[in-house]
This record gives C-alpha cells, structure tokens and sequence, in this order.
C-alpha cells in the first residue's frame, strides 16, 4: 500500500479516536493537545520538514510554510482567553491537504507512466554474434560494426543496417502507426522496433547512447523538467503572494483589537480569524495543479507520437497564428517518382521500358525512379555500350537498337528535335530510338497522400496563414502551392534565404512555427517559435534543434498537437480560474470571520483535490 495513503488511513482513525475523547472527557486543553499531536504529527511531519528546508534554503515563502503556520496556529488557539479550541480542524487541515497530495501523486504518476512506456523500447538484453558464436550481453556492451541477431518477437537493441534476413517490423511505439514496415537487406532499422517475422542480423551503426530511442527517452525525460511560461508565472505569483498574505494575516490578528474595549478579549477572535484567513490563502492548488496539467498534456501527447519539450512550447502550440513548411520532405515525399509517360511514336509502357532498361546501372535518384517505374529487368531484353554523359544523360543499345535517355542538352547534341511539356511540372527525361524522338517522361517529387488533409485540418484550428518555403524552381514551388492552396511561396532559397524569410514573417506575427525534416533545416527549426521536426526518427539535427518532434512521417499530427496544446492551456485556464474565485470569496468572507473553519478547508484542500481531478483530465485527450 502507498505510503502516504496508510498514513491517511491511521491518521483519520487517530482523528477520530482524538475527537472521541475530546468530546466525551474533560481532559484539559494541554492533554487535548497531546492527544491530537499524535494524527498531526503523523500525517504531516513532511510539510513541516519541507517548510523548514524552504527556510534553510532562503524560500521561506511556499505552501507548505502557509500550511505550517496556519495549522500550528489552529493547535494554538485554544489556549487564548475566550478562544475555543480548534485541534479537529488544525489535524483535519493537514489530513486533507496530504490527501490532495494523495490525488497529485496519482495523477503524476500515470502521466509519467505514459511517458515511462518509452523506457520499455530499450530492452536489457541484446544478442550478439562473435566468431560466430551469439552471446547474450548488455546493449551498452555493444560496439560500432558488431553484428546483432534480432529474433522474431524481440525488439531492437541498436540502431544498425540489416546485412542478412528480412522481416516485417512493428514501430507503433515509435511512430504511433501501426502498419508494419517491411525491410530487407541494406534497410537501416531502429533501436525500440519489434522484429514480427524474419530473423534479421543487423550491423551496428549507432552504440547505445546514441540510438534513436535513446535519445527519445532523454528528450521526454528533459521535458518534464522544463518549466512553461504559465508555470514560470505560478511561481512568480506564489514567492508574491505568500508574503503578502501572511503579512495581512497579522494585520488582520493584531489591527482590529485595538479597536475594542478589551484588546486581549478580542485578540482571540481576531486571531483565529487570520488563521482561517491564512488556509484560506493557501495557493496550493495554483502551484500544483497548473504544472500537472502541463505535464499530463506532455504525457498525452506522447502517447500519439508527439515528442513536446516542455510546456512552454505547449503554450505556444496553442496559440499558433502562422505556420511556415519546408517543402521537399516535409509537403512532398521528398522522392522522385515518375508522374506523367508522353509517348511520340511508341506506347507508354514501351518508352518507359527502354528507359528504365537504359538508366539499369546507374545510381542518380531520376534513374532510380525510372527503374522504380518499370521495376521487371528479367525481360530477356539485351542491353549493350552503355555511354554516360556527364550532366546530360545515358545512351546503350537496347536489343540491338540505339537509345537516349537525358534532358534536353543531350538531344541538341544529337541533333533532334524535342516537345515541350506544357501540362505537367518537373523534370522532363527525353527519350530518342536510333536518332528519333520518342517521347519524354515526367519525373517529380509528389505530395504526400495526407499532406492535402493534414492543411484542411491545420486551417479548421483557425490557423490563417501558411508560407511554404524550398529551393526548387518557381514553376514547381507554384504548382505544389496551388495544388496544396498556400497563398505565400518562396522559391530558390538557400538556407540562409529561409533563415531569413522566417524571420520577416515572425515580425508580422505573434507565435510562428516552422515545420522541416530536421537535417538541412536545423537552423531554421532553432529559430521559430515552436520548430516540429517531421518523420525525424534517426535525425540528430531534428530531436536536437525542434521543440516539437512527429515520430511519423504525418502532416496530420500537428493538427492534434495544437488540439492537445489547447485542451491542456484551457484546463489550466480553468484551474486558475476556479482557484482564484473560491479564494477570493472566502478569504473576504474569512477577514469578515463569516468562514467556519471547514469551509477555509474546502476553500484550500477541496479546490486542490478539485483542480488536479480536472488537470488529470489532460491526460486522456480523445
């Protein structure tokens, strides 16, 4: 059982042993003392501790010294002239601020274990093979370039390329998707994936500390323990606010009295007026339940796959005006793809073939897409004197005929007349047979599937102005901006251009995000009020420069992180809200001494235990 709540347990059956034996004897008030000493000390021993660490440390001012003062002063009372007694309430005072205590605990503690989920990704055990024998050892006994044996059902220990085996692996953890990813030779894998079918080996590129999951794992660690600004301010409030308070607590104990025929006779009342006064000030449920709330919107958060740094980039989130995207890797699939065969004197299967069959043996990312596009080679076809030209294309002899495959340079060389391609965008591969015009291929970088959706999405947030921003040429920046509705474009940038850019658009604005992949856009990612690094898995540059990392590769999840941002700052809001009305009703109604000692109670502990029930709210977001 819970420590604290034990302690809750015995001290209440104490409390109510103790108020037995007030009511039913006549002990004097010295031995009443004793008696209740006995529950107050138990179950709040720690808060006078803390209170007087807060002395020892020069931060005097806290709750916790709030709640000191008031309860001995409670345990005081009884011994002024024509004062009753008030150890019930002093005992009942500390019983239930320990039992909202109780309620924080638990509320932090299933956050953190949304978190904490990520710490079972790294498993304690990896197998690795050494001259040809498997051992079983500790992942961080792994070195560069070791081979690790990955079974079916384990997940990976390391970060590392497979050089045997494919499989289906499951990232859900990592991603939040659940789709499994097929891999195979040469695919690069991550520490924290769980291997379905296939045994793979997998050569080690990344020692323990550096893999991916690793550095996930300290990210979410780090951002508990950074602090938003609503907190800053919850801070700042209660090193304010407690001083002052106490300092109206003894103006209203020893001020008033002078104004009575007898100052000791009514000191007494004034006195256990400014100690109900003083629960009442007690700003606990402010400084506990606005920082859980920020924490558990962290929590939920990274339960979907979003990594947010800390709170104050919740704040920001939700108050997000502007949002600037880079476009290759981030709008667009950041690949080539084939998008559009014109054919001149062939069919488009044909031409696409030929080319395909010429651009066999070369690397450059266009060839690759041609291959990707016509992927069958076993065509029995024969192909013979492949000739590169640098910077203008390939020629080989395709079953005994000459073809060309290149841009335009490389047919003005060959004296043949090309078509211009008016209807599609991007980069236009001519193809000529034995010195004739066959056609040309448009290949390009596409849109992301869900990037159209994720837009309309961002815009239902109430988002109103989106910048898109790349290096490519005007003509294709135009049309991704059109096909995607994004009013401003900058085209042909370098990355200073895009450092700069965003600044002028930060000026006009009040909370800016940028949104890249997180490698060439560090910078930029740096800058920005929120930068969210998208489908980051693996990139330094990204977990290190963005305060907001996607472990997908979706458009959409940003949408959700502004929802999840909102929902947390308005419970908080709530809490704040709610907190602050209470008290200000009763503690006017307090220096009044129209406050009965339970309802000061209500007022500090029954607010707290009610704001952290709805800051636990931030931690299931549907």
């Amino acid at each position: 059982m819970n420590k604290k709540l034990l302690r809750i347990i015995i001290t209440a059956v104490l409390l109510a042993i103790a108020y037995t034996i007030e009511r039913t004897t006549n002990l004097p008030t010295w031995q009443l003392l004793i008696v209740y000493l006995i529950p107050y000390l138990i179950i709040g021993y720690d808060v006078i501790v803390e209170a007087g660490e807060g002395i020892v440390e020069d931060e005097p001012f806290n709750e916790d010294m709030l709640m000191v003062i008031a309860t001995l002063g409670a345990l005081c009372i009884g011994f002024l002239p024509n004062a009753e007694t008030a150890f019930t309430e002093a005992v009942f005072v500390m019983l239930f601020f320990q039992i909202g205590e109780l309620f924080e605990d638990y509320a932090e503690d299933k956050s953190r274990k949304s978190i904490e989920s990520l710490m079972q990704l790294r498993p304690d055990v990896a197998t690795v093979e050494r001259d040809g024998i498997t051992i079983e050892m500790n992942p961080e006994e792994i070195g560069l370039g070791e081979i690790v044996v990955v079974r079916p059902g384990e997940k990976i220990a390391l970060d590392g390329v497979i050089v045997e085996g494919s499989s289906s692996l499951n990232a859900s953890a990592l991603t939040g998707e659940s789709l499994p990813n097929s891999v195979g030779l040469g695919d690069e894998v991550l520490a924290g994936c769980v291997n379905l079918s296939g045994l793979l080996k997998i050569k080690v590129n990344k020692s323990f500390g550096d893999s991916t999951v690793s550095k996930i794992i300290r990210l979410v660690e780090e951002s508990a323990e950074k602090k938003s600004k609503s907190e800053t301010f919850i801070n700042r409030f209660a090193k304010i606010y407690t001083p002052i308070v106490v300092a109206a607590a003894v103006i209203v104990a020893f001020v008033p009295p002078f104004f009575y025929p007898s100052y000791t006779e009514a000191f007494g009342t004034w006195l256990y007026r400014a100690l109900t006064f003083l629960i009442v000030s007690c700003p606990c449920a402010l400084v506990i339940s606005v920082p859980l709330a920020f924490f558990g919107g962290i929590g939920g958060a990274s339960k979907r796959g979003i990594l947010i740094k800390g709170g104050s980039y919740i704040d920001k989130l939700a108050k997000l005006d502007t949002i600037v995207f880079d476009k290759t890797g981030t709008l667009t699939k950041g690949e080539f793809e084939v998008t559009a065969v014109h054919p001149d004197k062939c069919a488009p299967t044909h031409l696409l073939h030929l080319a395909a069959h010429v651009e066999r043996y070369s690397t450059h990312p266009i060839a690759v897409s041609l291959k990707n596009a016509y992927p069958d080679e076993q065509d029995d076809c024969t192909i013979e004197d492949i000739t590169e030209t640098a910077g203008q294309g390939i020629s080989a002899r395709v079953n005994g005929h000459t073809v060309c495959v290149g841009n335009a340079l490389l047919m003005r060389s060959l004296n043949i007349d090309t078509t211009q391609c008016k209807d599609d965008i991007g980069t236009i591969v001519h193809i000529s047979i034995d010195g004739e015009y066959a056609g040309h291929i448009v290949v390009a970088d596409t849109i992301k599937h869900d990037t159209k959706e994720a837009i309309e999405n961002l815009k239902g947030t109430g988002i109103d102005r989106f910048v898109m921003l790349s290096g490519d040429r005007e003509d294709v920046c135009k049309a991704v901006a059109d096909m995607l509705h994004i009013d401003e474009y900058h085209s042909e940038l370098l990355p200073n251009d895009k450092l700069d850019i965003l600044e002028k658009v930060m000026e006009n604005k009040g909370n800016v995000a940028f949104v890249g992949d997180g490698i060439n856009d560090a910078p930029v990612l740096a800058r920005a009020d929120v930068g969210i690094a998208m489908g980051a898995l693996g990139s330094d540059a990204a977990i290190e420069s963005a305060d907001v990392v996607l472990m997908n590769d979706s458009l959409k999840k940003i949408a959700e992180a502004i929802g999840i941002s909102r929902h947390t700052v308005g419970i908080a809001r709530q809490n704040v809200v709610f907190a602050i009305g209470v008290k200000i009703a009763v503690l006017v109604l307090a220096a009044l001494g129209l406050t009965p000692m339970w309802l000061a109670v209500f007022a500090d502990v029954g607010v707290l235990v009610l704001s952290v029930l709805n800051a636990m709210r931030t931690l299931n977001i549907k």
